[in-house]
């Protein structure tokens, strides 16, 4: 029998709906916010594949279309891959729920949110993380839920917990934050809600201000995490048992005693190839030794030496105050860059920090060029895109190439978030703008290296934007009271780490954020410390940007397409497009360019053919222009009548050439100077109040040789 559980959620009622659909799953649960529904189903496989010493966890976030009243494009018409939206999402779900399994649970686990009915006012995203928690916590599999997910926004000042679409444009700031009950609590509270994991843009926005966004979010999620609560207690089921991890002791010593030395001699070794290298060789020789005639013993010899590799690594940097390269816990590694070393490309930059190296590049376009992303809450026409990819070259593997992965999209976001509030706006820099980032080499802050070569490419490529952006990648470990910050983390410090915490922005402020967590008590103030000292990290990687180039070229390269914009009234806009599009038809075949017309007026002519750009400038014009009093015009006669001739001196516009204006001796017959379709010059002498205009070819004769 199905159980419904609803509490007031941001001033709006939300319900979770249990044992209702879905009942083969091992946990379901249908989530409704306003007319926003989600079911998230969760299953987990009883056995276990053989070799398996990791969570093989798959999760799916799709919005089907009919959520919205809409049938599917294409062919086929059904839905077919994931969009980027749906990529996102499916990650940040991923990335809050995979920290909270069993370290030894092994079982292949999969969790498919499906959106059934959206609205513009209720985020699907944050109904989808609930219902995700809410599956995991009803079923029998192990999970340290519950959970809970808030989009945060500001708007005139003041947080907004889950803004409506409509705040959301007016919002400085977009947060989407993940929380955890932790028992007990602090200062007298029950239990407290720590992050798990946050992603998130702003515009230029304080450190300071983004922790309290932080403490509003968690605080709004309570409502949530106690529906959850007495959802487990009335309708959940008794959970799996999951066997401690056990280590052998006598083992352990022996493989401690064998690689100990080994592996401590190779995190010595400041080079990434050469560390991993000596590791390997450390890894082989210990696994010969101790296991080579017993096959049965090699993930056990693996997960030890992998334990302590971790604990080497942690002792290092916690208690010797010693990273792998020698850098203190707030340096940055050597960082240099150039730019223009691409001739054809709009822009481009090389940026190399440590061993990560970064080939960006921009290319310019049209308005034809912007991507149009069609979701099922609405279509976005996007202008700026940037593409991040990850070559296996990049980290010494060979790997058949593929088509970019959730990771490559989640870098690629995340990056595009960082250089966004610098962009100048449309109405002043009308391009279609493309960065694409190719990883050439990595040990660490890929991502961040993207947002720094990509503002070094964008300023090369003449785009105006209005400040440096740089990232930096933060680590963080915590052995009991114990705890260090880490600047510019390598990528093994990231994985023996407890955090990775991606902060983006200008010297004014952040504009973009990733945090990951593996810990439950990451304080206010311990956050607060690591915003700090990655601003500190980001201004002097903002100075060494500026070494290389301190504001964007004044103009945008010779090969990019030049872009000039004419207003002409709305009204007009039909004289430009012609009968079918016969006038904009035929300005592209007499120029060769690019235009586009918007119904406010606006047209936007591309080319990088600069005469060509100004015939087509005058074009548009001349199709557009009123007729001017006592200005000549060429006009093309299209009736000739006894007492005259109507000539069209602009498109649409007719005048009256009467016989006597026709020359300064006397005419008797108007066929005698001009005939049907013949080019005359023309002035206006007069436009009366009813728009007839009066025109005379004597006025104007000599203005064409005549």
């Amino acid at each position: 029998m199905s159980k419904l559980f609803s509490t007031d959620f941001a001033g709006r009622s939300i319900s979770l709906k249990v044992d209702y659909v879905a009942g083969q799953a091992d946990g379901a649960a249908l989530a409704t916010y306003g007319d926003t529904v989600v079911l998230v189903t969760a299953v987990s496989l009883k056995t276990t594949r053989e070799g398996v010493d990791f969570l093989p966890l798959t999760v799916d976030y799709q919005e089907m279309t009919y959520a919205a009243g809409k049938i599917p494009g294409g062919f086929f018409k059904r839905e077919g891959r994931l969009n980027e939206k749906e990529i996102l999402t499916s990650r940040i779900i991923d990335r809050s729920i995979r920290p909270l399994f069993p370290k030894n649970y092994f079982h292949e686990t999969q969790l498919m949110a499906s959106v059934l009915s959206v609205d513009n006012e209720n985020d699907s995203d944050v109904v989808a993380l609930l219902a995700a928690s809410a599956a995991l916590e009803i079923s029998n599999i192990p999970f340290k839920g519950p959970i809970a997910g808030v989009r945060v926004g500001r708007v005139d000042g003041a947080f907004v917990c889950n803004p409506s679409q409509e705040l959301q444009e007016r919002s400085d700031m977009n947060l989407f934050l993940v929380g955890r009950k932790i028992v007990p609590g602090t200062e007298g509270r029950p239990y407290d809600v720590n992050l798990v994991m946050m992603e998130g843009g702003a515009n230029e926005i304080g450190e300071e201000t983004i922790v309290d966004a932080i403490n509003f979010g968690l605080e709004a999620m309570r409502p949530v995490i106690d529906l959850q609560d007495k959802m487990r207690q009335e309708a959940g089921k008794t959970k799996r048992e999951v066997a401690p991890p056990c280590i052998d002791e006598n083992l352990f010593a022996k493989v401690s005693e064998a690689a100990l030395p080994g592996l401590t001699a190779g995190y010595g070794i400041a080079r990434k190839l050469e560390r991993y290298a000596k590791l390997d060789e450390v890894r082989k020789a210990v696994h010969q030794k101790l296991a080579a005639d017993d096959p049965a013993l090699k993930p056990k010899v693996a997960e030890i030496i992998e334990l302590l590799e971790r604990r080497i690594l942690r002792e290092m940097i916690i208690n010797q105050k010693r990273r792998i390269d020698g850098r203190s816990t707030t340096e940055v590694r050597p960082i240099s860059s150039e730019i223009g070393l691409l001739p054809r490309a709009h822009g481009s930059a090389l940026f190399n920090r440590g061993e990560t190296q970064a080939l960006v590049t921009t290319t310019l376009g049209t308005i034809h060029d912007e991507q149009r992303m069609d979701y099922i809450a609405g279509e976005e026409r996007r202008s700026f895109l940037l593409h991040y990819n990850f070559p296996p070259y990049s980290v010494g593997e060979a790997k058949p190439l593929r088509s970019p992965g959730r990771r490559e999209i989640g870098h690629g976001g995340l990056s595009r978030r960082a250089l966004l509030p610098v962009l100048p706006p449309k109405e002043e820099f009308p391009y279609t703008i493309r960065v694409v980032s190719d990883i050439l080499s990595s040990n660490g802050s890929s991502s961040m290296a993207t947002v720094c070569g990509g503002c070094l490419s964008l300023m090369d490529a003449g785009v105006p934007i209005r400040d440096t952006v740089a990232g930096i990648a933060m680590g963080l470990l915590k052995e009991g009271d114990q705890v260090v910050i880490l600047s510019d983390i390598l990528g093994d410090e990231d994985h023996a780490g407890d955090m990775d915490f991606k902060v983006c922005g200008t010297e004014k402020g952040v504009t973009s954020m990733q945090m990951d967590i593996k810990i439950d008590n990451l304080t206010g103030d311990i956050l607060r410390k690591a915003l700090s000292q990655a601003r500190e990290g980001r201004i002097h990687i903002i100075g060494k940007l500026r070494e290389t180039i301190t504001q964007p070229r004044p103009d945008i390269s010779a090969y990019a397409p030049r872009i000039t914009t004419v207003k002409v009234r709305p009204d007009k806009v039909r004289d430009v497009i012609g009968s079918g599009g016969k006038n904009i038809r035929q300005i592209v075949a007499e120029t060769g360019v690019e235009i586009n017309v918007e119904d406010d007026g606006t047209v936007t002519i591309a080319s990088s053919d600069a005469d060509a750009a100004a015939r087509a400038v005058a074009m548009v014009k001349w199709l557009t222009e009123d007729a001017e009093v006592g200005k000549i015009y060429k006009g093309t006669v299209k009736k000739i009548v006894d007492f005259g001739a109507f000539v069209e001196i602009l498109p649409g516009t007719e005048g009256l050439l009467h016989i006597s204006q026709l020359a300064k001796e006397r005419v008797n017959k108007v066929t005698d100077i001009l005939k049907e379709g013949d080019e005359v010059m023309v002035k206006v002498l007069e436009m009366d109040k009813q728009g007839k205009i009066r025109l005379s070819r004597k006025e104007a004769l000599g203005a064409d040789g005549q």
